[in-house]
């Protein structure tokens, strides 16, 4: 059985509700709040909530199957590649799909945030572009991108209270981050949980805020990082960066970066899928009697031979001369459909030798049957190996 069914203890072939339960049961298990803060627990509870989010995923679920976790790690998805998950993003699946009204303590039986412990915000993800060629699509790239984000503040090291002080409890929520208002009514007693209005639900303020970043303990800049762009993808695609993005305020841990792909258009090629099409026009003779023309593929050009007496619309197939498919060892091929020219301004002595060459030609047959292009590729496939 495959490590992520492992984590949660399913078979290969649960459903979705049965994933959702045994999560539920293990994220429960292991959160830090119910293991008095054990790093051991903090670290299954990622391992299990990572296992979550794929499985629960068809398409995610459909790779892993597939390939494993490093058909994740390779990519790009339409739901994006899989990389490691801090605590952050693994509370943010756990609240976002067992929180409730009453918040995760009620969960436990306890009261989140009366540790004293800060609660820190997230940064904010940023979303930048990357356009490719087609060239870098069939081989993949390394790029390296420049992106404005915010950075811990030297000065605070991220805390944003100036340098010999330290945020202190919020006098508000006693540093819970959160406030609970009681309301009884004819149908019982209900509490509403809100963040708290002075702190903004972090648990802390600042009454000595840093200079240089008037206590939001980060700063802008500039950062360059690099993405890893695997063959085969299309602009549906797209890369995560995890851990990437903005800071987050007074210590916050950091956004993600989603790299939205942008491939350009070649006026010389129509993509489908990873095959290429491609249109070659010919002249009546080259048609007839066949020939050998030089036609352009990614990267380069090709040498390749028209079969005497080819008709115009038949395809001729270069194997292997497309794009790679994503997340696959399959390569897609290169059809070349043939057009045959007419030309509509004759000359004198080309008229003439044409109308030579009407008083002996065949009559046209009633109907053409079409070669397909796999039977004509049969024909001509020395030429292109």
């Amino acid at each position: 059985m495959s490590k992520y069914y492992e984590l949660l203890g399913v078979a290969q072939n649960a459903g979705p509700e049965e994933i959702k339960k045994a999560y539920r049961k293990r994220a429960i298990m292991y959160h830090p709040d119910k293991n008095e803060g054990s790093k051991e627990a903090e670290e299954k509870f990622k391992e299990v909530t990572e296992a979550y989010e794929v499985l629960k995923d068809p398409e995610k679920r459909s790779v892993y199957d597939r390939y494993g976790a490093q058909g994740l790690k390779r990519g790009t998805g339409a739901g994006g590649g899989s990389g490691g998950f801090d605590f952050a993003d693994a509370l943010d699946v756990f609240m976002r799909d067992f929180g409730g009204f009453g918040g995760i303590e009620d969960l436990f039986g306890g009261q989140r945030g009366r540790s004293g412990r800060p609660q820190y915000v997230k940064g904010e993800t940023l979303k930048v572009r990357l356009p490719l060629t087609l060239q870098e699509v069939a081989s993949g790239v390394t790029k390296r991108l420049r992106v404005a984000a915010f950075d811990t503040c030297g000065e605070c090291e991220g805390g944003g209270a100036a340098p010999g002080s330290v945020p202190v409890a919020c006098p508000t929520c006693g540093g819970a981050g959160e406030e609970r208002h009681v309301q009884r009514s004819v149908f019982g007693q209900f509490v509403s949980v809100t963040p708290c209005r002075t702190c903004g639900g972090e648990g802390r303020v600042i009454e000595n805020p840093c200079p240089t970043c008037h206590s939001e303990g980060r700063v802008r800049s500039h950062q360059e990082v690099e993405v890893e762009v695997p063959p085969g993808v299309t602009s549906e695609n797209y890369i995560t960066l995890r851990g990437r993005g903005n800071a987050g305020p007074r210590g916050g841990p950091r956004g993600d970066i989603i790299v939205l792909l942008e491939v350009e258009d070649d006026a010389r090629f129509v993509r489908d899928g990873p095959d290429l099409r491609y249109e070659l026009p010919i002249t009546f003779t080259q048609a007839a009697l066949g020939a050998e023309v030089e036609i352009p593929i990614v990267g380069g050009k090709v040498l390749m031979t028209i079969p005497p007496g080819i008709q115009s619309g038949d395809v001729l197939r270069l194997k292997g001369r497309g794009l790679p498919e994503l997340n696959s060892r399959r390569v897609g091929d290169q059809l070349v459909e043939v057009l045959v020219w007419t030309p509509e301004d004759l000359t004198a002595e080309q008229e003439q030798l044409l109308k030579a060459f009407r008083d002996v030609e065949d009559p046209a047959p009633e109907r053409i049957d079409r070669d397909d292009d796999r039977s004509l590729w049969s024909r001509v496939k020395e030429a292109f190996t």
